[in-house]
């Protein structure tokens, strides 16, 4: 795991360097939530690194880490019915905008977890500080830190949808397209909040 003082030679003069992740894309229902924390510079954990590494009870470690030591945290979701009608890549990319005019404290410098950007009208201003990292959620402690958090609540908001909707096994599956999950939507059909253009690709029309 890097330290933030190591991530670019550009970037070792910054103190405050967010790192922002998304969680939810490949999901066929729920919310998708993204992330962005700042940590101290050079904060470093064994239990900072890319989430879907990481077993439940780490994740629940390391949130607490995270909790006790980020200088700013900020989560945000965009709905289901959002991103059935805009899809799910304006939906990731306006939720990061969101977490990160959302942290209480302004970051120098933004390492955003991926390849791609896309802008959303009213944001240009973000585009400068913005660095993109292929796999950053399993390189950098702040990109690791957004991707447990984003996913601690996002798995969190599954589990309680699970108990109203049972039959899809959400609190298992957190949304994910599992044969148990497309087998639910074959025998009882789809909800509100479903992917309706995703999961076509699975269950058919």
């Amino acid at each position: 795991m890097g330290k933030l003082g190591k991530i670019l030679k550009e970037l070792d003069g910054y103190s405050l360097v967010a790192g922002v992740d998304e969680v939810g894309r490949g999901c066929g229902a729920g919310p998708v939530y993204t992330a962005a924390v700042i940590l101290p510079k050079g904060f470093e954990s064994e239990y900072l690194r890319d989430s879907k590494y990481l077993t439940e009870k780490q994740r629940e470690k390391a949130q607490e880490i995270i909790i006790e030591n980020a200088l700013s945290i900020s989560c945000t979701y965009i709905k289901t019915n959002t991103i059935n009608e805009k899809g799910i890549d304006y939906s990731i990319f306006k939720s990061m905008h969101n977490s990160i005019l959302g942290l209480d404290v302004k970051p120098e410098h933004i390492l955003v977890d991926g390849n791609t950007w896309k802008h959303i009208e009213g944001y240009e201003n973000l585009t400068n500080q913005i660095t993109l990292v292929a796999k950053g959620d399993d390189t950098y402690s702040c990109i690791a830190a957004a991707s447990i958090m984003a996913k601690f609540f996002r798995d969190e908001t599954m589990t309680i949808l699970d108990k109203h909707f049972p039959e899809y096994k959400w609190g298992k599956n957190k949304g994910y397209l599992t044969a148990d999950h497309i087998a639910a939507i074959k025998e009882h059909g789809a909800n509100k909040f479903h992917r309706t253009q995703y999961i076509q690709n699975f269950v058919g029309k």
